[in-house]
């Protein structure tokens, strides 16, 4: 089982319809976020199908389909990633996370970086020390910081907020609004966990929170709630509420 047989697999799939429009809602053209990236067509479903069938795909394999400059090929590595180290040693799992850090310049799209850095990254650094993500955090890479932000949600499936609230905390500056959704997101599901926290968390720093963070935070608040936060009636003057 090799890359080639993965490619020659993909390239039974392809639809230059579907990569049209792939290439127009991953933002692809000049000065966008996906730019020069190159679509060939594949839906997720399919690419999950195909990547259970190469689950077994060896590591240098892997790395071979995720430095293709074609995006379904990197999403399929990304995705085999996934399957592998949910079912693997400590060794294995530690050599993906190694893989995955080392290439973040191929991991570069938001579909990318969602549907891994929870199991890859986050799925490691579970019994690791964390100071990695906030390296990720403080990175001039766009993906990088997703990476860090999104990587949290595996603690949140735990019940751990900690890191999420403080990489939270270091992004509340960021300029991209793919960071500012991305850590509502994140905001969003320890709300889900533990309302409470998340509320202690808006109403030290929801002044100060980008817009589009804070909304995609409070999307599940009741609408009186949600307009007292957006017009900023819900804050704290005191020391720090969030547990950070």
């Amino acid at each position: 089982m090799a890359a080639e047989d993965a490619r020659n697999k993909l390239k039974t799939l392809a639809s230059p319809a579907k990569a049209k429009l792939a290439a127009r809602f991953f933002k692809t053209g000049p000065g966008q976020y996906g730019e020069g990236d190159t679509f060939i067509g594949i839906n997720v479903p399919t690419l999950r199908t195909v990547s259970r069938e190469f689950r077994a795909l060896p590591l240098d394999e892997v790395q071979s389909l995720l430095n293709s400059p074609i995006h379904e090929e990197r999403h399929l590595a990304l995705m085999i990633l996934v399957l592998q180290v949910t079912k693997c040693d400590e060794a294995h799992r530690m050599r993906a996370y190694d893989l995955y850090l080392s290439n973040t310049r191929f991991i570069n799209n938001w579909d990318l970086v969602d549907c891994s850095a929870p199991q890859v990254v986050g799925g490691h650094l579970k019994t690791q020390a964390r100071e990695p993500l906030f390296v990720l955090a403080k990175s001039k890479s766009l993906w990088e910081r997703r990476i860090a932000i999104i990587a949290t949600q595996h603690f949140i499936r735990h019940g751990e907020f900690g890191e999420t609230l403080a990489i939270s905390r270091v992004l509340l500056g960021d300029e991209h609004d793919l960071i500012h959704k991305a850590t509502g997101w994140m905001l969003r599901e320890v709300g889900k966990k533990d309302q409470a926290v998340l509320e202690g968390f808006l109403n030290r720093h929801g002044a100060v929170m980008p817009r589009t963070m804070l909304r995609y935070a409070i999307e599940r608040f009741p609408t009186d709630q949600r307009r007292a936060y957006l017009l900023g009636k819900n804050r704290s003057t005191g020391g720090s509420t969030d547990g950070v």
